[in-house]
């Protein structure tokens, strides 16, 4: 979503819809490893901050009790590129730790403690799976195509959540309240029992006041179709549907949209 100074920077006013969510998960390369990989926010910072260095840390095993976990050091993959995935997973960092936070930041492309980084999706999961011992983060619907491990991780409810679009679609959820208020609103480490905590939404970026009123009639009703018709094809997509009250919110905002200040669609 667009911050305030690059809203200001825009020459008109723009109504901003999120359109499906989607997560960034934890792709893991642990040969010989047999149980599922539990992280907790702190092992997850510690481990992109460069204070958790091995895969036997007291605090891992800690989060994975009874299982085996190799004396084999930890490699970080992170994007070397700018990405929304990346501002996602930065997000959520900056939301459960403080010295990350203070130290990183969030944005699309951050200087990262450590680590290697590896070009789009394809790169980071290249770097994961021909890297023992490595852990990098990439898009749900990547993860899911190219069916590669992914850890569990503790959410802010205290639950160990696998990464799926039920959970993820969870995450919105969690946060619809708020976006009714602000739909800039991040779902990162949302309340919600069931919540991905690594989840985002991607947005279409609309001018309020379009300058042609066929087209512009034409892209309001495709995002119309979109919260309907639209929404029961995102998971054949491996991206995740939006709860009933954010489809909502979006409806309201296509009666938002003019040409010339007359309306482009009326209430049905």
């Amino acid at each position: 979503p667009l911050s305030n100074d690059r809203r200001r920077a825009l020459p008109r006013p723009v109504v901003r819809f999120p359109m499906v969510a989607g997560a960034a998960v934890l792709a893991y390369n642990l040969p010989g490893f047999k149980a599922r990989l539990r992280l907790t926010p702190e092992i997850l910072a510690g481990i992109y901050l460069g204070r958790i260095v091995a895969w036997n840390d007291k605090r891992v095993a800690a989060a994975n009790p009874g299982a085996a976990l190799p004396a084999a050091p930890i490699l970080a993959v992170h994007r070397s590129d700018g990405s929304g995935t990346t501002s996602i997973f930065t997000s959520y960092l900056a939301a459960v730790n403080g010295e990350w936070r203070e130290l990183v930041g969030a944005n699309t492309s951050v200087s990262w403690p450590g680590g290697v980084g590896g070009k789009g999706n394809d790169g980071v999961a290249g770097l994961v799976r021909q890297t023992p011992g490595a852990i990098g983060y990439v898009e749900l619907a990547f993860a899911r195509q190219n069916r590669l491990a992914t850890a569990l991780l503790r959410n802010r409810a205290g639950h160990f959540v696998e990464p799926t679009l039920i959970s993820t679609t969870a995450a919105v959820a969690g946060a619809a309240a708020a976006l009714a208020r602000d739909p800039r609103t991040s779902i990162v480490n949302s309340p919600a029992p069931q919540a991905w905590p690594i989840s985002g939404l991607t947005y279409l970026l609309v001018y309020r006041d379009q300058k042609d009123p066929v087209k512009g009639r034409a892209l309001a009703e495709f995002i119309r179709w979109s919260m309907r018709d639209g929404q029961a094809m995102v998971e054949a997509l491996d991206y995740a549907r939006l709860p009933e009250a954010v489809v909502g919110l979006n409806e309201a905002n296509t009666l938002t949209l003019t040409s010339g200040g007359r309306p482009l669609l009326h209430a049905r």
